[in-house]
């Protein structure tokens, strides 16, 4: 995805020679927001944060309760930490409760579900998602009204999950055995205030997003210098492949949003017709870098939005959360790539088939 954007960049400045007025149309509010929320949560995953939810599956006997609970784990924590960041924390301890309950034949659409649950889940919140970050921030749309456009689309989803669930387990409904298991894992003692002081900046980032804060730069400059008085080794492992690949659709974004012709075929063409296009160019691009691209020549937020955020049930290329399911799977099962994207398909796009004709008469 890196690549392609530096490329689109590269092409579009050929486009439309660079200036300085560039560098002024680049989100930098955006890029800081994503950059100190890729920061903190690196920062949850490495101070074993999410233990109480690990040590909560120990009760959990079944596999239908054990893959409900995971499943929608992933559900509620996406509208929190992101889509990708939960599926980071929820797809290896996925592959390791259903190895050791040695129900492996059921990993790969369960893995698809919790893709789906990560896409779903995350559309109810501005920061559930990078695009939904990047359009809110732009929008200028308030808080309550963003959660209500899209509480239609999360609360259909939580329904639909749960029947997709239990149609994958349909062969031993009535009859599924409970499992004992022990997670030895604790906290360590001497970490309390890394965890402490991640939480905090947690908080912290939250409240800018919503508040729309004008005094973000402050806020970017203290969670840096914090992090670097008490765990500075965390600027080694933030995702800036993620951030470069932003960086570069603001450029080609506003090199294209600047040509006159160019701009006004996008606006003809994209405004009244979001919904379709979010979704189809999502499949090339993928969605996070369709939201950039698109958003300067759109005229409605919800068409837009909803496409987006219904992406990633086509292919696996719509999301980069998919990619990342994808990727942490292809390590532990290595050469298994073509079976996950047979299952993820066949899974993914039944749930995409029923979505997008009911947001249809939402729109």
């Amino acid at each position: 995805m890196l690549v392609v954007a530096i490329i689109a960049a590269v092409v579009s400045m050929f486009i439309t020679p660079p200036d300085v007025a560039l560098i002024g149309k680049i989100d930098w509010r955006t890029l800081a927001t994503l950059f100190m929320l890729l920061s903190v949560l690196d920062g949850f995953k490495s101070e074993n944060l999410f233990l109480p939810v690990i040590k909560f599956t120990d009760r959990i006997g079944t596999q239908i309760g054990l893959s409900f609970f995971l499943v929608y784990g992933v559900f509620f924590t996406s509208m929190f930490v992101t889509n990708d960041v939960s599926l980071i924390i929820f797809v290896p301890l996925t592959i390791m409760l259903f190895r050791g309950r040695k129900t492996e034949k059921y990993i790969l659409p369960i893995l698809a579900m919790e893709n789906i649950a990560a896409i779903r889940g995350s559309l109810l919140t501005p920061f559930g998602s990078p695009q939904n970050l990047f359009l809110y921030s732009n929008s200028g749309i308030d808080f309550g009204s963003f959660i209500l456009m899209m509480l239609p689309l999360c609360a259909g989803s939580f329904l639909l999950i749960a029947i997709f669930i239990l149609f994958i387990y349909r062969d031993i409904l009535g009859r599924d055995r409970a499992v004992i298991t022990s997670t030895t894992d604790v906290w360590e003692k001497d970490r309390r205030v890394k965890r402490i002081v991640y939480l905090v900046l947690f908080a912290v980032v939250i409240a800018s997003i919503i508040t729309r804060t004008q005094f973000w730069p402050y806020i970017t400059a203290f969670v840096v210098v914090t992090l670097l008085i008490f765990d500075r080794n965390v600027f080694r492992r933030v995702d800036y492949a993620l951030l470069g690949t932003f960086l570069c659709f603001f450029v080609f974004s506003s090199s294209l949003a600047s040509n006159t012709a160019i701009a006004a075929f996008l606006s003809e063409t994209v405004a009244g017709h979001e919904y379709i296009w979010s979704i189809g160019i999502s499949q090339i691009i993928s969605n996070v870098p369709a939201s950039i691209v698109l958003w300067p020549f759109t005229t409605n937020l919800k068409a837009l939005i909803y496409g987006l955020d219904s992406a990633g049930l086509v292919t696996v290329i719509g999301s980069l959360a998919s990619v990342i399911n994808l990727r942490i799977y292809t390590r532990e099962y290595p050469g298994r790539g073509r079976d996950f994207m047979i299952v993820f398909e066949k899974v993914s796009l039944a749930f995409f088939i029923i979505v997008v004709f009911l947001q249809l008469l939402l729109l």
